[in-house]
């Protein structure tokens, strides 16, 4: 499934250079109408092939790991780092910016593995996490501005968003029957 997602982006990012990077104009526009749609179309489109080439592996090791929680938790924390996130940016970035790229949800999956084997109590997925963190945990000093250009709101919303999803798709509570 991670390799499928990550074709996706490359595929979208050959339409959009045909069409002059056309596309890149639907990622998240804060507090406008149309940069709502950004929310679902952001994680998809990239500044170029730099940028996609940037997330690439992260989005195939990460997402993959995230999905071998469970498929049904991988995709749910998936939803709520994607939605989540996208929608703190268009909340409270800059008017007058246009955001895009797959980095919220990479930012969102670290923390979410980081974070969830500790939520749900499991030795083996707080080793991952502790793995991940060891690999990947110098890339989190994205969420703070300094690089024009980089969208840091989507870092540190992802980010935040991937410990929110840790929660909300618990083992505990996700798989757990509900009960009236």
């Amino acid at each position: 499934m991670a390799v499928t997602f990550v074709a996706l982006l490359w595929v979208i990012e050959v339409i959009d250079a045909a069409v002059s990077n056309r596309l890149d104009g639907w990622g998240i526009q804060p507090r406008s109408g149309e940069g709502l749609l950004g929310i679902i179309a952001a994680p998809l489109l990239h500044g170029g092939w730099g940028h996609l080439t940037a997330n690439t592996v992260p989005a195939l090791v990460l997402g993959f790991l995230t999905l071998a929680t469970g498929l049904a938790r991988g995709f749910a924390a998936t939803a709520v780092i994607w939605l989540l996130g996208g929608l703190a940016v268009w909340l409270v970035a800059g008017g007058s910016s246009v955001h895009a790229g797959a980095s919220g949800l990479i930012f969102g999956w670290i923390t979410y593995l980081a974070v969830q084997g500790f939520v749900d109590r499991k030795p083996s997925e707080i080793l991952i996490g502790l793995v991940v963190l060891v690999v990947y945990g110098s890339v989190l000093w994205g969420v703070l501005p300094g690089q024009p250009g980089v969208s840091w709101q989507g870092h540190l919303f992802g980010a935040v968003a991937g410990v929110v999803a840790a929660f909300v798709v618990s083992e505990r509570g996700f798989s757990r029957p509900h009960r009236p």
